[in-house]
């Protein structure tokens, strides 16, 4: 899933893509360079970010979503607003990348649920907007921050299934960075497995963003945000070897390289295996 922000304001890359004609030659390069699903978001999720209004959201997303479907993008949006998830569906879009889970705008579920059966939803772990959520990294119930995401995520899914929306189209993801600190997303990740008890598939968002930062920190200076691609790329490829749904990332042609590389490995030793039990 390859990131495209339509936002002035996002943490890595805010306002090189806001131009319509930018985002979509953009978009059509990230499939280029190996994206199966464009990601076009117009509301930065960045941490303190303030939210545009929804008329500004829907000028910013819509152009460009029904650029990229009318050119054969297979396309994602990425919005917690029913009626921007509604209008980029009429636009195109097929999967609906929702951060709150639906908590921001239950409508969404509905939204989904009534767009057929082929439309995929993605419901992230999520506690609060950008501007507060820094106050909600608590994770105290039984199992820490990962019984509480499984928790959570469970109830997120229950809710979409009881709106309507087909089981077998939901994706669910753990939210890194959303609420959580850096052992936070370090946890979840070494969790994945318990995460799989859910039995969706997921879906990872961790490129560029401050755990990897601060993993890479020289002192107490973390890592540039466009220095952090070789270490999202890494953490693409073991969170593939996992099997993961989806990858959410800005670097999709060193994510899908290493993926490739990952692809050969696992069919050399599958054939070598072969070879040594015939």
């Amino acid at each position: 899933m390859g990131v495209l922000n339509v936002t002035p304001d996002s943490f890595s890359d805010g306002g090189r893509w806001a131009d319509t004609d930018a985002a979509l030659a953009h978009g059509r390069r990230l499939v280029a360079q190996g994206a199966d699903l464009v990601d076009v978001g117009g509301e930065s999720t960045r941490p303190g970010a303030v939210r545009p209004g929804t008329a500004e959201e829907l000028d910013r997303v819509v152009p460009v979503v029904t650029g990229l479907a009318a050119a054969g993008v297979t396309v994602s949006v990425d919005t917690m607003r029913a009626e921007v998830a509604a209008a980029a569906l009429a636009a195109g879009a097929r999967v609906v990348n929702d951060v709150s889970g639906g908590l921001a705008d239950p409508a969404v579920l509905d939204v989904v649920a009534g767009a057929g059966g082929d439309v995929v939803y993605v419901a992230m772990h999520w506690r609060a907007h950008a501007d507060r959520m820094r106050d909600f990294a608590a994770y105290d119930g039984p199992g820490g921050v990962v019984g509480d995401v499984r928790r959570e995520l469970g109830e997120r899914l229950a809710a979409a299934v009881a709106a309507g929306v087909a089981e077998d189209r939901v994706v669910l993801d753990p939210g890194l960075g959303f609420a959580k600190t850096a052992e936070h997303n370090w946890a979840l990740l070494g969790a994945l497995a318990e995460l799989d008890a859910l039995g969706r598939p997921l879906l990872l968002g961790a490129s560029r963003k401050s755990f990897l930062g601060r993993l890479l920190a020289v002192g107490s200076e973390p890592r540039p945000v466009d220095e952090r691609e070789a270490a999202g790329v890494a953490l693409s490829a073991l969170a593939a070897a996992h099997g993961v749904w989806g990858l959410r990332v800005h670097d999709v042609r060193g994510t899908a390289d290493a993926l490739a590389v990952a692809r050969r490995w696992r069919e050399a030793s599958a054939a070598r295996t072969g070879a040594g039990t015939a």
